[in-house]
């Protein structure tokens, strides 16, 4: 099981506390560091002092790390046009030695499209799916040769494609809980399929629809990475568990019920329970960014007990 930290930025972080968590990720063997790609706020967090945007993040990250792979959770379609975004994730794959996965979603909150004055279509996924057309196709087309789409939302002529990433392959990743759409769009363009936020049995029957539609489109189920996103609470003892909940605005209680909460045990245990659907990796949502020592205690006695 690959452990994954996972950030919110919007919800209050500066680009130096991103770096300090980035290189505690790495420093304590974690596999990889995710932010979240939004602008605004959410909840009663008072988002100082503002947002950051992902792909600059990740460039500055990408000098400053040497292992760990970076990535977001997920970049929203309608915050980047395709062509932009293919090269922008290029560069910082090129800048990173070849480290660099893209998440990429369709965007939801019409809120911090208000906010900045960002355009919020209809039909975002026919967007996406695109988007996804026009980014790996991009990336695919030989040096010296052309790339050309004519989509209906969006169209390339006579592009020259460049530039290229470092891997040969940047890997995508597609997540959520749609039934029919989502599985489709991961069994066509994606490395990974993620499941934000959900429960066991939905997951492993989102993880069953992902399999079956890339059996459908001639892909082997297994070639896919099938991973879970979930909120990360550890404490040592309950009194340390309760501390780091208050400090994030949540209950005990349901963050054992809808994440990964409690004593190291009850977290290996659980995050044991999601491997036996199908998960190997999980992208652990740390919402105090502040608290590295949560990260030392996770790594000590939670990833060290995973193999």
């Amino acid at each position: 099981m690959d452990l994954r930290i996972f950030t919110e930025p919007q919800q209050g972080a500066s680009y130096d506390t991103l770096l300090s968590v980035a290189k505690a990720t790495e420093d304590l063997g974690f596999d990889a560091f995710f932010r979240s790609d939004h602008y605004l706020r959410m909840g009663s967090a008072d988002g100082l002092p503002g947002p950051t945007d992902a792909w600059i993040t990740l460039a500055g990250l990408a000098r400053e790390t040497k292992r760990i792979r970076l990535g977001t959770l997920m970049t929203a379609g309608t915050f980047r046009l395709p062509g932009v975004l293919a090269i922008q994730v290029a560069q910082v794959d090129q800048m990173s030695g070849g480290r660099v996965e893209l998440g990429l979603g369709a965007g939801w909150f019409e809120e911090e499209h208000k906010a900045y004055g960002i355009p919020f279509p209809a039909e975002r996924l026919a967007r996406l799916e695109e988007q996804l057309a026009i980014v790996t196709g991009l990336w695919a087309t030989e040096v010296g040769a052309s790339f050309d789409y004519a989509g209906t939302h969006y169209q390339v002529e006579n592009s020259p494609a460049l530039p290229k990433p470092a891997q040969a392959k940047i890997p995508v990743l597609i997540g959520g809980h749609g039934a029919k759409r989502t599985p489709r769009l991961a069994a066509q363009y994606a490395d990974e399929f993620n499941m934000p936020f959900a429960s066991i049995p939905d997951s492993e029957r989102q993880f069953g629809r992902v399999r079956a539609a890339a059996e459908e489109a001639g892909r082997k189920p297994d070639d896919l990475v099938y991973s879970n996103a979930l909120v990360v609470c550890v404490g040592k003892d309950d009194a340390e568990v309760a501390r780091r909940a208050a400090a994030i605005g949540r209950d005990v209680d349901e963050l054992k019920a809808n994440g990964l909460a409690g004593s190291p045990a009850e977290v290996v245990q659980r995050i044991g329970e999601y491997g036996a659907v199908g998960s190997s990796r999980l992208y652990l949502q740390l919402l105090d960014l502040d608290d590295l020592d949560h990260l030392e205690l996770i790594s000590a006695q939670v990833l060290s007990q995973l193999g």
